[in-house]
């Protein structure tokens, strides 16, 4: 296969990226990737690939971008309190330039391809372009993400070109299958409702409210300082930094797939909800509150966008990786989420498969039922 590589998503031919994308997630949409690139997040670097036949039709689409990443990205409290100490020395110990390929704010496969040509002649010619790049950029690790239950053939065709598969954060999903939130609460068994009724009353008695908009680039600045109150106090480890741009390239350049909850407490805008419509899913991406403190406002968060999924007719809500026991106590469950990882260097990949595991802990899945047996 001939394969392209652009360095800005302005340079992209539209007409063929859109082609390949279409029917697929929003989250390979141009416009998200424009959203992405101009936000400036972290040292990200994006260039993105159109892979040709033999007579210069369109076949697949792929990006991929450089980060600077720490390898004991979820290492367990024991060694991340060491690495902490280690760090105040040496900043970069155990961070390193990589090349990764998927999507850095949401989960999705690495590349979206045509039904016409077969994912291991993808895989064949990714992996290729992927290797070179890095031996060229000098990055040290290649990172191909993600590969959720459904994708997990794909996972194994990299496994098959040398890569190691290692488990990721799960994410949580919730399967919508009412028609109203009455409806919802009603399946719920009579614990997890009453302890989720009396979150709901905290928050009402405390005069908080929310409004569901479409439109907030005028709220950028104010929606990213909550965003980093969150991130500033947050024990789980997040890569990406968000900015303004972000905030405001995602409501302007996504239309109505582009949704916020904000959260008031009388007429005080006391925090919100990042939504992307994707398709039947809806992605809750981000959540930031003006103040790091710990009450029930998460919970009542958590249940809107629970709500506004129903409200809306979508089918299921991806709820993120992280406050499981919150989600889970809502009927959302954890789905594990592996991705492929090498080094270009053969003698260095050797070591990477059996270091990774130890440099890195993810919680075990756990799920429960908290509906009402039909």
């Amino acid at each position: 296969m001939k394969i392209k590589i652009f360095e800005k998503i302005s340079d992209v031919p539209k007409e063929q990226w859109d082609r390949i994308q279409s029917g697929y997630s929003c989250c390979y949409a141009y416009e998200f990737w424009d959203v992405i690139e101009q936000a400036k997040l972290n040292d990200f670097s994006y260039q993105y690939a159109i892979f040709y036949d033999e007579i210069d039709n369109p076949m697949a689409i792929a990006s991929f971008y450089t980060i600077t990443t720490d390898i004991a990205i979820f290492a367990p409290p024991a060694l991340r309190n060491f690495l902490l100490k280690i760090r105040r020395l040496f900043p970069n110990f155990l961070k390193f330039k990589m090349l990764e390929c998927g999507t850095p704010i949401s989960l999705n496969k690495p590349f979206v391809a045509s039904v016409a040509i077969s994912e291991q002649e993808i895989v064949t010619s990714l992996d290729t372009m992927l290797n070179g790049l890095a031996k060229k950029q000098g990055h040290f690790l290649i990172v191909v993400r993600d590969f959720e239950p459904e994708s997990a053939a794909t996972g194994a065709l990299f496994k098959q070109r040398g890569y190691h598969l290692v488990d990721s954060l799960a994410t949580t999903y919730m399967t919508v299958s009412w028609s109203t939130p009455e409806k919802y609460l009603s399946s719920l068994k009579s614990y997890y409702r009453s302890k989720l009724q009396k979150h709901l009353k905290i928050n009402q008695q405390q005069g908080i409210r929310h409004e569901l908009h479409d439109e907030f680039d005028h709220l950028a600045d104010t929606l990213c300082n909550q965003w980093l109150v969150v991130h500033n106090s947050a024990s789980e480890y997040q890569r990406e930094i968000l900015t303004p741009e972000f905030y405001r390239g995602f409501s302007s350049k996504l239309g109505e797939r582009s949704k916020v909850i904000l959260f008031y407490r009388n007429d005080e805008l006391i925090g919100h909800a990042l939504l992307l419509m994707d398709r039947d899913t809806l992605r809750w991406l981000y959540f930031g509150r003006t103040e790091a403190v710990n009450d029930s406002l998460y919970i009542y968060v958590a249940h809107k966008v629970v709500e506004t999924a129903i409200n809306l007719g979508l089918k299921r809500i991806e709820m993120g990786l992280t406050t499981y026991s919150i989600k889970k106590d809502l009927g959302a469950y954890m789905s594990p989420i592996q991705f492929a990882l090498r080094a270009p260097s053969a003698f260095i990949n050797f070591f990477v498969g059996f270091y990774y595991p130890i440099l890195n802990h993810t919680p075990e899945i756990q799920n429960k039922n908290i509906f009402k047996q039909i």
